[in-house]
């Protein structure tokens, strides 16, 4: 049935005002949601179902293999492409807040958008996240109880990380090393998405941009992963961290610190890629963007390894316009 013949659920006359803002925030909520639903959802499958569910070697066993990184890296993959394929059609699924705001900076997006689709995207990571502890929260606990380490109200840093990120042991607490590895992530995350859009670039069409948007991610967490959990997304770490707080995780959440491994660490998951996203479009913009634009504007596009469009000349056309000879090329005319 063509979309076009679907009655709307609710009277347009009721709710005309989601034609506008109000209908893009709608789509900003419902596709975290998604993104937060099946990528958070994906870590509970690895940390807590499965080895609770006896389909791992014990019942606290998780990641022992590159492969069970894989299956986290692919399932965050499918996460962003169809949170992508649900909203995309109504607020463009920015479903991050440093795409947001790299948005408003280089390609212009109203500015007095931005803290409304802020809003929008936390809210509904912090929804996706609410899903997630509904749907595993018996796995969550029996998981918690059997893990015989250290404990935060009861809870693990392993159950946590289902929710929100930390950085790896071998930073020793620092902050640089994380906030570093949050700006490069982000950074390629919209450097990339901004290529896939760019029609004066090699775009892909309309309908498969979700689909290679997700492989970005899963090339940035099988590349960049591990030192810190690969956020690159404010609202995908601060909603479901507001919510794991809400719910009992305590210091885990706010200020994210562990005794003796890191300390104070919410803030460097949303800072990070907000100045990575920015870094990102600049760059992009700067070497490639920048170049597209000036070919576009002045309709040549110079043959590869040419600094200057070709001239060819009809020798014989030539030699009968001047009534004469055609002139001998000199060592320095183009071909």
């Amino acid at each position: 049935m063509a979309t076009v013949e679907i009655p709307p659920l609710i009277k347009p006359s009721r709710l005309r005002h989601r034609g506008g803002l109000a209908g893009e925030l709608m789509a900003e909520f419902i596709g975290t949601f998604v993104l937060i639903s099946f990528g958070c959802g994906v870590v509970a499958m690895a940390v807590a179902a499965l080895p609770g569910s006896g389909r791992a070697a014990t019942t606290t066993t998780i990641f022992l293999a590159a492969g069970d990184w894989l299956l986290v890296a692919w399932g965050w993959a499918l996460a962003v492409t169809f949170g992508v394929y649900v909203a995309g059609g109504v607020s463009g699924a920015h479903l991050n807040p440093a795409v947001t705001l790299a948005m408003a900076v280089r390609r212009g997006f109203p500015w007095l958008k931005v803290l409304p689709f802020w809003f929008a995207q936390v809210t509904g990571a912090f929804a996706g996240a609410a899903l997630v502890y509904l749907v595993y929260h018996n796995a969550i606990d029996a998981f918690d109880t059997a893990v015989p380490g250290p404990k935060t109200d009861g809870h693990t840093l392993a159950s946590f990380s289902i929710f929100a990120t930390f950085p790896a042991p071998y930073f020793h607490g620092g902050i640089w090393g994380p906030l570093i590895d949050q700006i490069v992530g982000a950074g390629f995350l919209v450097m990339f998405v901004v290529a896939i859009l760019d029609l004066r670039n090699q775009a892909v069409k309309a309908n498969l941009a979700p689909f290679v948007v997700g492989l970005v991610v899963a090339a940035i967490g099988m590349s960049y992963g591990a030192n810190a959990g690969y956020a690159i997304n404010p609202a995908r770490d601060f909603g479901p961290r507001l919510f794991t707080w809400a719910v009992g995780w305590g210091s885990l959440a706010f200020p994210g610190s562990v005794p003796g491994q890191f300390s104070g660490y919410w803030w460097i998951p949303i800072v990070g890629p907000l100045i990575g996203g920015v870094l990102g479009i600049l760059l992009y913009d700067l070497f490639v963007g920048d170049v597209l634009y000036l070919r576009h504007d002045l309709g040549e596009v110079p043959d590869a390894g040419r600094t200057r469009p070709v001239k060819t000349i009809d020798r014989d056309d030539e030699a009968d316009r001047g009534g004469g000879k055609a002139k001998e090329p000199d060592e320095d005319d183009d071909y």
